[in-house]
């Protein structure tokens, strides 16, 4: 894959931000696409911006707000609490938000000549959503190469790493301290720990908890 191009699907998250280093190491040429869809905090489109700016990384931004019109959420809407039931989805879910995001970053990926779509979705880890599943990945996989007769991979680095192991992962790549400290995971739009409330932030910090205790007297130092 040295001599290969790849465009990230990148947040500016702890997940893509892990993603963003692994395509790096893995990849001759690597670009990132940011997904504009009238999320609450817009600090997610300055903290992508940043952090590819400091990677030295081609930043796409493209205008999804229609997607906001379609599938009022959590996400988007503050009138909507974040929440999750028994038996249902919870309100940050997004309807064809992955669906969406993975089919035009494999337009820009064409447009581009880059074969490589990566992702940080993930089965082990995650708040249910039906789009981060793999079985979802491979069949959209399948959908898009026929559609536009071109062989995208799309890669899922994360898909069976739980949150601990995905701070491992970081760690491994030399980005421990860069994934912590400059990444935007928080549900309410604060950098690093975030507000440590959010269903996004009790999973970040659980992960980064257990992965610390794994590494023992050395770990704790982090």
């Amino acid at each position: 894959m040295k001599n290969e191009k790849a465009v990230v699907v990148f947040s500016g998250g702890q997940d893509s931000t892990t993603c963003l280093f692994w395509a790096l190491e893995r990849f001759a040429e690597v670009e990132a696409v940011t997904f504009n869809y009238g999320q609450r905090h817009k600090l997610e489109l300055d903290c992508a911006a940043e952090i590819a700016a400091e990677l030295g990384v081609k930043h796409h931004v493209l205008d999804m707000s229609l997607l906001n019109q379609l599938a009022p959420n959590a996400l988007t809407r503050d009138d909507i609490d974040i929440e999750q039931k028994d038996g249902e989805l919870p309100t940050t879910f997004v309807d064809g938000r992955n669906l969406l995001f993975l089919s035009f970053a494999a337009v820009l990926a064409k447009g581009i000549g880059a074969r490589h779509i990566v992702t940080g979705v993930c089965e082990t880890d995650f708040s249910g959503y039906p789009d981060c599943r793999d079985v979802f990945v491979k069949s959209l996989n399948v959908t898009l190469n026929l559609s536009m007769d071109y062989n995208f991979v799309i890669d899922t680095p994360l898909m069976w790493l739980n949150k601990a192991e995905t701070w491992a992962l970081a760690d491994e790549l030399g980005a421990f301290a860069f994934v912590r400290e400059r990444t935007l995971t928080c549900y309410n739009g604060i950098k690093a720990d975030g507000c440590g409330e959010c269903p996004a932030c009790v999973l970040r910090r659980r992960g980064l908890e257990e992965y610390i205790a794994s590494r023992g007297a050395e770990g704790a130092a982090l």
